[in-house]
């Protein structure tokens, strides 16, 4: 089980591992944004190594507010991301469909992501499901192909269930089309309202508990991540309240046996 270190935005990538360690998480995921620590193999090495919680995914520079974190080339973000990810020992690198107006990077976005994977044995490579965006009663999809990685067909997926739920997609199916290639979970919750919540799993209307339950039978051997909005909270301690109840759900749920295993 890992905490996103989105998980505690305003708070810097520091309140992540401060955080997961106090609360028992067993790692982070860094999502690499504008906080310099966030770029920085050694900072998070320091931080890793005083908290004794070790960075399991990376999260590349996707967010339309990280397009020029290292530089405005989209393969070099992603090459970055991948050599933070080795440094650190860290198996995945969660990375996002390319936007429509990336028309080199979309042209050869499965071939690259191919390529770059083969310079980085070690490594997954996690396509993440996305949503549409809904605006004045109009919907767009701001990504290419599309939104739902599995109608193309990548090695690796990672599951987003507050994405399925602002994309009307059932999360159990969806895991069922990743099939094998199901490798980062990021768990958070949602009302289905058309909008990326990220609602702390239980208080949503996504089935969480069925998907952690189900991981077991689906031979899933890869990593959680919480991955909540907590920038609302009026207070640390009411955050750090939210990630708790956020690890116990999870860990509740993951060690309930799946119905493949009862």
């Amino acid at each position: 089980m890992l905490l996103s270190s989105s998980s505690v935005f305003p708070e810097r990538t520091a309140a992540a591992f401060q955080l997961a360690a106090a609360l028992g998480y067993d790692g982070v995921e860094v999502m690499v944004w504008t906080d310099v620590v966030s770029q920085d193999p050694g900072a998070l090495r320091g931080l890793a190594d005083h908290y004794g919680v070790p960075v399991l995914s990376v999260h590349a520079p996707c967010l339309l507010v990280t397009q020029r974190v290292w530089s405005p080339d989209p393969w070099e973000r992603l090459r970055k991301a991948a050599e933070l990810a080795e440094t650190l020992e860290a198996p995945t690198v969660v990375v996002h469909p390319p936007f429509t107006w990336q028309r080199d990077y979309a042209r050869n976005f499965t071939d690259g992501l191919d390529k770059i994977a083969g310079q980085f044995g070690g490594l997954r490579f996690a396509v993440e499901n996305m949503y549409p965006v809904r605006m004045a009663g109009r919907q767009f999809v701001p990504y290419v192909p599309g939104w739902d990685p599995t109608d193309t067909g990548y090695a690796a997926y990672t599951l987003d269930l507050s994405h399925c739920a602002a994309s009307h997609t059932d999360a159990l199916k969806m895991a069922d089309r990743m099939g094998a290639g199901l490798a980062h979970v990021h768990l958070g919750d949602g009302t289905g309202e058309g909008r990326d919540e990220h609602l702390v799993p239980g208080r949503g209307s996504q089935p969480c508990a069925e998907l952690l339950r189900s991981l077991a039978g689906r031979g899933f051997t890869g990593s959680v991540a919480v991955e909540v909005t907590t920038r609302g909270a009026k207070s640390r301690a009411v955050r750090e309240a939210d990630l708790r109840e956020a690890l116990e759900f999870a860990r509740a749920n993951l060690t309930a046996p799946s119905p493949v295993d009862a």
